[in-house]
């Protein structure tokens, strides 16, 4: 018979499934929901198109020469989150929409590294429009794609994406977010 009621949050969900507690975990068990690893993509070639299928996954910024990962049609609560293990030493990190109807809201904390602290610096917050910016673009330099980026995407909307995390940039600090 089909369970029929609402399962409300992670324990009922792990009792429904069948799947211990993090408190029940022992050696050799299946893990509990929170326990698991999230998918990588990783290793990517210089333009790669996210499917829906990799939402939740962790995605790599490794590759020196730059990627493009241009993000799916939107389906609210899809979900990735962009790390950079590489400096970007030419062309650019980019996370794009899939189109130019599509948006990025939110906002961008960027840092400078190995800089005395000036007037220029940061940290510095940038937010996304949602109407005119379709990514995020870092250069390496002062729109950030150093080793410590993190940024995470969200979709909310038919034609918004939520993007907040934390840039790793050198130089006088500019907007990674872009409108191409």
């Amino acid at each position: 018979m089909p369970y029929t009621g609402t399962i409300d949050g992670p324990r009922l969900m792990r009792q429904y499934l069948g799947l211990p507690s993090v408190a029940d975990v022992q050696q050799g068990d299946n893990p509990a929901l929170e326990l698991t690893k999230s998918n990588v993509v990783a290793d990517s070639g210089a333009t790669v198109t996210l499917t829906p299928q990799q939402s939740a996954s962790t995605i790599m910024f490794n590759r020196a020469a730059g990627i493009v990962y241009t993000l799916p049609a939107p389906e609210i609560g899809l979900r990735y989150r962009f790390l950079v293990s590489v400096a970007v030493t030419s062309n650019t990190y980019k996370i794009i929409t899939s189109a130019g109807t599509i948006f990025a809201t939110g906002a961008l904390t960027i840092n400078t590294v190995n800089t005395t602290p000036g007037a220029n610096d940061g940290p510095k917050t940038f937010q996304g429009n949602g109407s005119t910016h379709i990514a995020v673009s870092m250069n390496g330099t002062t729109t950030g794609g150093l080793i410590g980026t993190w940024i995470d995407c969200v979709c909310v909307s038919a034609t918004a994406w939520q993007v907040c995390g934390h840039v790793v940039a050198s130089g006088i600090v500019a907007t990674p977010f872009a409108t191409s």
